[in-house]
């Protein structure tokens, strides 16, 4: 019986490192405990007056396009990492560290035909870390106003996705284009 014992677990160890000489070794995946829950990034549209449904569609596309972070409205009572204000000039972030600040609707641009969705999702990039990048393709959500009042696309593209997902900790790493602390983004 001890031999049986012995015998077989000789079998398994030859069976292992056969399997590993001829095969391909695949990692196992990671358990769930060890994936990082997205950092929640809160948002006051209270005072967006007419963009708030442009507000929330921009912020769930963020919330559609990465996983590191994720934008919701602010509980009652709580005090939200970002306000969102509309008003009549040209629309604009102010950030006070990553996913902090304010970004400001500009009724000017929509009053130019700029679309109100793409310039909410752009405006809460700038918040998420992303710089502009004009000028630009309307590919590029970061483009901003450089891809022209035509431009409705309010999807980030995969660097911006990437660079975001980077800022954030996440999976992918960022290009190191952050918007600094304390910058006004004037589009």
């Amino acid at each position: 019986m001890h031999v049986r014992k012995l015998t077989s677990g000789f079998a398994a160890v030859l069976a292992v490192s056969f399997s590993l000489i001829g095969g391909q070794a695949v990692a196992a995946p990671a358990p769930a405990a060890e994936t990082a829950a997205a950092r929640v990034v809160t948002y006051d549209a209270s005072g967006s007056a007419e963009f708030r449904t442009a507000v929330d569609r921009g912020a769930a596309i963020w919330n559609e396009s990465v996983d590191a972070v994720e934008l919701r409205p602010v509980a009652s009572g709580q005090r939200a990492n970002v306000r969102v204000l509309a008003d009549n000039g040209w629309p604009r972030a102010v950030t006070t560290s990553l996913g902090n600040g304010t970004v400001y609707i500009g009724r000017q641009a929509v009053d130019q035909g700029y679309n109100t969705v793409r310039i909410s999702s752009h405006e809460l990039g700038h918040i998420l870390g992303l710089p502009d990048r004009k000028p630009g393709p309307c590919s590029s959500l970061m483009s901003g106003s450089s891809a022209g009042t035509a431009c409705t696309n309010p999807y980030p593209n995969a660097a911006e996705k990437a660079e975001v997902e980077g800022n954030f900790g996440g999976e992918l790493t960022g290009t190191g284009g952050a918007v600094p602390v304390g910058v006004t983004i004037v589009d």
